[in-house]
């Protein structure tokens, strides 16, 4: 019996070529997850749109990084709370290329890095589900927008990001305003899929966890000692934190074609703690 051919170059898996030439627009783009897909995107031949947070994020760093790609890669600014400044931003990303084939809507603030957009707790709350939850659906329906008016009908990607907690399942102690945006983007994410379950739209949720990126330090580990620190990891599932690359991989693999199948899926991408949310204060597992 013939063994059937190996077709994938140079033996990469599940290795997508239809990518090469594609556009993504990246919000976000800056920060940990953001930044590694960025550059997953781009070693995969794709064209990338990324965002900054507009007045809160150095628009030369942005270009810098951007320009720091060997690819064609722009920065266009954000701000998830004004409307005007998301319908802008996805004008001038589809401006760019011509068009935007994959929506990655990555930019989020948590319960630490939402202290800049308040003084108080309820200004945060209020600040915290506009840019989660309600700006997430901006870019959605600003995007969708864009293709309609630009008679634009090849297939296309819209994967948010959410959490573990509030979009996949609920940990205790995690801040009720945090959970809730998260919540409505795994919600936004089935209703939108539903929407489109006969058409070239593909809609996904990532629901990560305890991802090893500065939001994470600044809401958590920064005000642990080492040895508390050193405990935490150890309770979480396979003893460490999850690296902002492989949910950058988990993201490539959705915006390929491979990933049809799973339209409409919220991806429990938080290696176990979603099966099992007690391993956030379940004592450390015996050396």
């Amino acid at each position: 019996m013939t063994e059937p051919q190996n077709d994938i170059p140079d033996g990469r898996f599940l290795y997508d070529p239809s990518l090469v030439g594609k556009v993504a627009l990246i919000s976000g783009g800056m920060g940990g997850v953001g930044r590694e897909t960025v550059k997953a995107m781009v070693a995969h031949g794709l064209r990338v749109i990324l965002t900054y947070a507009d007045g809160f994020e150095d628009p030369d760093k942005a270009t810098a990084f951007a320009n720091s790609l060997n690819g064609e890669v722009h920065a266009i600014g954000l701000n998830l709370m004004d409307r005007s400044s998301i319908e802008r931003c996805m004008d001038q990303a589809f401006e760019t290329f011509g068009r935007v084939d994959i929506l990655v809507n990555n930019a989020a603030v948590g319960s630490a890095t939402v202290t800049p957009y308040g003084k108080t707790l309820g200004e945060q709350d209020r600040a915290m589900l506009l840019i989660n939850a309600d700006g997430t659906l901006a870019m959605v329906q600003a995007f969708l927008a864009q293709r309609a008016a630009r008679e634009i009908d090849e297939m296309a990607k819209i994967i948010n990001l959410s959490s573990v907690g509030g979009g996949t399942t609920q940990i205790p102690g995690f801040r009720l305003s945090d959970g809730m945006s998260k919540s409505a983007i795994a919600f936004l994410t089935r209703a939108l899929a539903a929407e489109h379950v006969h058409d070239g739209v593909d809609v996904f949720a990532v629901s990560p966890g305890a991802i090893n990126t500065r939001m994470l330090q600044a809401s958590t580990l920064d005000s642990m000692s080492e040895a508390e620190r050193g405990a935490y990891i150890a309770r979480l599932p396979k003893g460490r934190l999850i690296e902002p690359s492989e949910i950058a991989a988990i993201i490539l693999f959705l915006a390929s074609h491979f990933s049809s199948p799973l339209h409409g899926s919220v991806i429990d991408a938080s290696m176990g703690l979603g099966v099992r949310p007690g391993l956030a204060s379940e004592p450390a597992p015996a050396a």
